[in-house]
């Protein structure tokens, strides 16, 4: 049995000796206390003074299992706090407790080849909130329904953040001690045995990371390390995270870590990094690079690891590519602008960010298709007219993950509704199947495969002082919908500290079991997945950026067609809309029934309809066939490593 153990300059790691060194960054601390906790007994060790800001301690009197926590005082701390680590590997008592010492080699890894992961371009990624996807809400939950996801198509099982939060129930994004995995969902040996038993079955494990700030209750970094923070840069959250200040090397370095750390000591398969947008960094390179920049010197070519973003900005330069195909920073990012044009497609919703997709939905959506963003610096009507995005053509498909629902834009919802209960199911398999067939790897988030209707609502576990106002707020958010004008109206929002709202959420696999219109759902994502992994994935490797084109040929109709790796050419045909269409002049002729080149068509008969030029409502054609693209494709400037502003002219 092997071992993985990423070691840190900061936390609890044990000696060769056999002792443990503590270390915490407490620059406005005049002293420091390490309090042991064995049993009933209590013990406290005077820290030294390391200069910088760093107090130390190296014990024979610690061991694994033993909990700790760190008595600060000083001139500018007010009180003597006792606080938890915020390295901690482990918070069995909450936030709030003390910490736990973990020695990782005490978990063992399966002996024998080594799992070096699979190529990006098997992706097909599944989101999932631990607490709510299995009856247990636990990693051991997680673990039996495994073989489900593998046997639906799924390649990627990307985990919501697991870092330790307030309370008991949270999705996640309000996480404090970002080395600590949630004690609600099970130890640290848990969540490894989570990662091995995917990797057992062939599944890749992501987790989701937030670098962009600390959660609101139980982070106390700002009393003895106020510099963790930059107020010269102000969030949604308050003063930024300090990585281009003064003392933000130590800020960096507890962040590349903590990235290192989920990837070397539990073996995840790459990280998905939050809303990095709201990331303030003018350095030079910026954090999300020398942090990318730090995995891959770390795993180079002996693993497989992925990176991805959620980035409302569209820096496509972050998604360069080396000559080889290989990326230089990041693989892939989830891309909002699909989703916001197939919303508006199957809804036909325009407040908000739909604004900007409103006008001409299926057009964004074929430019994400073959370009990848449908904001590549153009001008944002949600924004004022502001320019959003960088030209991504240059991009191969790979770089984009689409998806038609994931945790934010069910959840940001005041009902957390889902896209079954929004759209009719004729919009839904159109777009299902657009999705899912595409070169670009597809998304689904836990129960789409099915199409509960179970909602995904926000909910949280803040303390009593917080509990309120959080609730306040999160009904006031919605008082510019006309819906919710009404104050009263706004008081049906369920609170999303009582438990029930929490409860409400829990993943409904009864309803697969029992309901065969969800059985026929499952079977519906079960089939094209198949179909993706027989026919489209052996052709992505390879791809080179630019070869694909669209055409937008009678609104909502649209055509887009790729070269793939082995000279292969996909077309899509699509009528995205309720209306028969008639279309005399679709730019790439389709094979006439019979004549072979059809991968997927709906509904029935669509052979015969095409051959007449006529698209019935929410028609998909996918053909597969082997001539060469036409040369009026030309060919976009690839994306460059070092290009940092993009000239864009009006569209």
């Amino acid at each position: 049995m092997s071992s993985s153990k990423h070691r840190m300059p900061f936390g609890a790691e044990s000696l060769s000796d056999g002792s443990l060194r503590f270390r915490l960054w407490a620059p406005a601390a005049d002293q420091v206390v390490l309090r042991l906790f064995n049993g009933d007994d209590e013990q406290d060790l005077g820290m030294n003074s390391a200069g910088d800001g760093w107090f130390e301690l190296a014990t024979a009197s610690a061991r694994p299992g033993m909990r700790y926590a760190f008595r600060i005082a000083g001139e500018h701390v007010e009180g003597q706090q006792t606080l938890p680590d915020p390295a901690s590997r482990f918070q069995p008592a909450d936030v709030h407790g003390p910490s736990e010492i973990i020695e990782p080699n005490d978990f063992r890894w399966p002996d024998g080849e080594p799992w070096r992961g699979r190529p990006w371009e098997e992706a097909v990624c599944y989101e999932l909130h631990l607490g709510t996807f299995s009856p247990e809400g636990t990693f051991a939950g997680a673990a039996k329904r495994l073989d489900q996801l593998a046997d639906l198509g799924v390649t990627v099982v990307e985990l919501m953040p697991v870092a330790a939060f307030p309370g008991q129930r949270n999705w996640g994004y309000d996480g404090v001690l970002p080395f600590a995995p949630d004690a609600s969902y099970g130890r640290p040996e848990a969540l490894k045995a989570l990662v091995q038993a995917a990797h057992d079955r062939g599944l890749m494990i992501l987790l989701d990371v937030v670098y962009n700030h600390f959660g609101p209750e139980g982070n106390y970094l700002h009393l003895y390390a106020p510099r963790f923070f930059n107020a010269e840069h102000q969030t949604p959250w308050g003063a930024a995270i300090n990585f281009d200040g003064p003392d933000s090397r130590t800020v960096r370095d507890f962040f590349i870590h903590n990235a290192l750390y989920w990837l070397e000591e539990y073996r995840f398969d790459g990280l998905r990094l939050d809303a990095v947008h709201a990331i303030a960094d003018g350095s030079e390179p910026d954090i999300l690079t020398e942090l990318a920049d730090a995995v891959q010197n770390q795993f180079g070519p002996r693993r497989l690891v992925h990176l991805v973003l959620e980035n409302d900005g569209n820096e496509s330069r972050y998604l360069a590519r080396r000559p080889n195909g290989m990326a230089y920073w990041y693989r892939a990012q989830w891309n909002d602008d699909f989703h916001h044009a197939a919303h508006v497609l199957m809804t036909g919703e325009d407040d908000g960010y739909y604004a900007d997709y409103s006008e001409a939905p299926a057009r964004h959506l074929a430019r994400c298709l073959a370009e990848g963003f449908a904001y590549q610096g153009d001008p944002s009507p949600f924004r004022d007219g502001a320019r959003r995005g960088e030209p991504s053509a240059g991009l191969p498909p790979s770089a984009f993950i689409n998806l038609l629902q994931n945790h934010d834009q069910i959840g940001n919802r005041a009902f957390g509704e889902r896209i079954a209960t929004l759209a009719v199911p004729e919009a839904l398999r159109a777009l299902s199947a657009v999705m899912l067939l595409a070169p670009s790897p597809p998304l689904l988030f836990m129960g789409q495969e099915f199409m509960t209707e179970t909602p995904f609502l926000f909910f949280c576990d803040f303390g009593d002082d917080l509990a309120d106002s959080v609730t306040e707020g999160r009904r006031r958010e919605f008082q510019r919908f006309e819906r919710f004008a009404d104050p009263q109206a706004r008081e049906a929002i369920p609170d999303p500290n009582d438990p029930a709202t929490f409860e409400r959420c829990r993943l409904d696999w009864e309803a697969l079991e029992g309901d065969p219109r969800h059985r026929e759902w499952h079977h519906f994502h079960q089939e094209l997945l198949q179909l993706r992994q027989r026919e489209i994935v052996p052709r992505l490797a390879g791809v080179e950026p630019g070869q694909s084109r669209f055409e937008v040929v009678a609104p909502p109709v649209i055509q887009v067609q790729w070269r793939l790796g082995d000279g292969a050419v996909l077309t899509l045909t699509a009528n995205l809309g309720d209306s028969d269409r008639r279309c005399d002049a679709l730019p790439i002729p389709m094979p006439l029934n019979g004549e072979g080149g059809a991968l997927y068509l709906e509904p029935t008969g669509l052979a015969d309809a095409l051959a007449e030029r006529h698209l019935p409502p929410w028609a998909v054609a996918w053909h597969l066939a082997s001539p060469a693209l036409s040369p009026d494709l030309g060919h976009p400037q690839p994306v460059g490593k070092d290009s940092q502003t993009h000239e864009v002219t009006e569209p």
